[in-house]
């Protein structure tokens, strides 16, 4: 599925985009009388999502009303509703619809991309019809940034969406060679007992036990300039390994790869803008499915990382800083600029910050301002906690250098991100995402099901982090 907007050159329909008054609506003058009296005799207040059509003298249709809702007030939070013109996107009738006025406040790059947002279907399985009204893209905007972004939001959310019986390791690698082939990049992989050989003993070790082979993906772009090397966790399904999760937990576990989907995705905006030309982008995934056989690894086994540093095995479902941690200690060798790595990672983050606003951690107060900043402003909203040096020592257990699941439940988001930064040292900057990946009921441009996280965020944040 691509995204798209109508042709500019088409005949479209007006959409006039409305505030909520006191009592009624603030229609613009140019509307007249009858379409206010029509609005009243309709009961649209400009409530937000709520669509008035406006009626031809010939009995067909000569435009709609949009209720966006009251002016907003002076204020740095965030509304309570984002992509709100991505109701408009579902519930018009077919054919091309053009914004048709101003209102001040209204994020306009938003509002459409909310609109493209709302075009995307899973249909892999099952047709599902997308909706048949398109908009013009406001003369203001650049279209081929807006198509971009929610190109990069489509392949995560596919990617996320697709069971593990047609996304395991073998699959993540094919999305991420057809990436590369979309947009030159080079690829290399280290499949199964060469991880050993190459010295990625925590890959291996995770995904061992599953009949696809672990792997590491590893994508370069042609470009020149600062180097920025983005880690997606692939653990395509994690059954919790030996200390394997109830059914309950594991129901949503093809999502585990949801790192690896928003990385993707990233890349794939960044290319499509041809912004990967200015630097040097790398993409990394350690790919791996976290199964339950003979030769599993087990709780109480001391791996030893890429980097030397001893790991004590003390869940085997902790499995993702494992795996990320010998990709990151790959990444750091080369000394980035910025290392950034994203994974759904612990049920602590969900707990503290709930489904849709992932924490971020980083070692850079003014990286950190500039992704915070960017995700309010760009309905991208991220948040940061810290790397908490006084819970350093919860992640160091008696008979290893690390502990991958300390005792007792306390600040899990914190000890994971502690245990990565573990294996990070030399960028120049570092930050950690623990997404969720997945859009828990259907919201404005956001269907149930994989979601991007974190991405536009940082493809804003970029060129101020970056020059």
């Amino acid at each position: 599925m691509t995204p798209e907007f109508a042709d500019p050159s088409t005949s479209s329909l007006p959409l006039w985009l409305i505030r909520q008054g006191e009592n009624e609506p603030v229609l613009p003058p140019e509307l007249g009388s009858v379409a206010a009296n029509w609005a009243k005799a309709q009961g649209f207040i400009g409530r937000p999502g709520q669509i008035c059509l406006l009626p031809s003298a010939q009995g067909g249709i000569e435009g709609a009303l949009f209720g966006i809702g009251p002016a907003p007030k002076p204020s740095s939070r965030p509304a309570r509703e984002r992509f709100s013109l991505a109701r408009a996107a579902e519930a018009l009738p077919p054919g091309s619809w053009r914004i048709a006025n101003r209102p001040d406040g209204f994020d306009l790059t938003n509002g459409a991309l909310g609109w493209l947002f709302a075009q995307y279907r899973f249909d892999r399985y099952k047709r599902i019809e997308p909706p048949k009204a398109r908009l013009i893209c406001p003369e203001e905007l650049e279209p081929r940034r807006l198509i971009a972004m929610a190109a990069g939001e489509y392949l995560a959310r596919d990617l996320i969406n697709t069971p593990t019986s047609d996304m395991g390791p073998d699959e993540l690698e094919q999305a991420a060679r057809a990436l590369a082939q979309r947009h030159g990049a080079a690829v290399e992989v280290i499949h199964g007992e060469d991880l050993l050989t190459a010295n990625f003993p925590m890959i291996h070790a995770v995904g061992r036990a599953a009949a696809q082979a672990p792997r590491l993906i590893d994508l370069r772009f042609e470009g020149k300039g600062p180097r920025l090397t983005l880690v997606g966790k692939g653990v395509c399904f994690d059954t919790g390994g030996l200390d394997i999760k109830p059914p309950s937990s594991m129901g949503l576990m093809k999502k585990d790869m949801g790192g690896a989907a928003n990385v993707l995705g990233l890349a794939e905006t960044l290319a499509r803008l041809g912004l990967h030309q200015s630097m040097q982008l790398r993409v990394l995934i350690p790919a791996v499915e976290n199964a339950i056989s003979a030769n599993a690894f087990r709780p109480g086994d001391i791996l030893t990382s890429r980097k030397g540093l001893t790991v004590e095995v003390n869940n085997t479902d902790a499995e993702g800083r494992l795996v990320l941690a010998d990709a990151l200690a790959l990444a750091d060798e080369e000394a980035p600029d910025l290392l950034i790595s994203m994974a759904t990672l612990t049920g602590a983050a969900r707990v503290a910050l709930g489904p849709e606003l992932p924490p971020f951690f980083c070692d850079s107060d003014a990286v950190a301002a500039a992704i915070q900043s960017a995700g309010l402003s760009h309905d991208d909203p991220v948040w940061r906690m810290p790397f908490w040096e006084p819970y350093e020592a919860m992640i160091e257990p008696a008979i290893a250098d690390l502990d991958n699941a300390p005792s007792g439940g306390f600040a899990g988001a914190i000890t994971a991100a502690l245990f990565l930064r573990r294996f990070t040292g030399q960028a120049r900057a570092y930050a950690h995402f623990d997404i969720y990946g997945w859009q828990p009921s259907t919201a404005p441009g956001r269907p149930k099901g994989g979601a991007g996280q974190g991405m536009r965020a940082l493809l804003h944040a970029l060129p101020e982090i970056l020059s």
